[in-house]
């Protein structure tokens, strides 16, 4: 006597729900990633308010990270004045290290 069997699944709800959460996690690590080159390379005035102020967050409907900071004279010194030269410190940090937010994205994929 032969049987077959024929076993038909349908995952996608739970394949759609890790990659989003892998997505989530990657969101995360990299903006504490960018956060910490931030912080590295800010530079630093007498109080080290800035570079004490710079943090990430993610807007998860949106699926983005960001860094940045809520001290006002943030822009001035990341761009520069007529009578300052800028030192950036946020556009590096995202900007230097895309390959490594690439690598974390396909990490978290790979591992969900």
């Amino acid at each position: 006597m032969k049987m077959e069997f024929k076993i038909k699944t349908n995952n996608i709800d739970q394949i759609k729900a890790a990659s989003e959460q892998a997505v989530r996690i990657g969101l995360e690590m990299c903006g504490l990633q960018a956060e910490g080159y931030a912080i590295d390379i800010c530079p630093v005035g007498a109080t080290g308010r800035l570079r004490g102020s710079i943090t990430h967050g993610v807007i998860q409907e949106e699926l983005t990270a960001f860094i940045g900071t809520n001290v006002k004279y943030a822009a001035y010194v990341e761009f520069g004045t007529s009578r300052m030269k800028p030192q950036p410190y946020l556009k590096p940090a995202v900007n230097n290290h895309q390959q490594e937010y690439k690598d974390i994205f396909q990490y978290c994929l790979e591992n969900a």
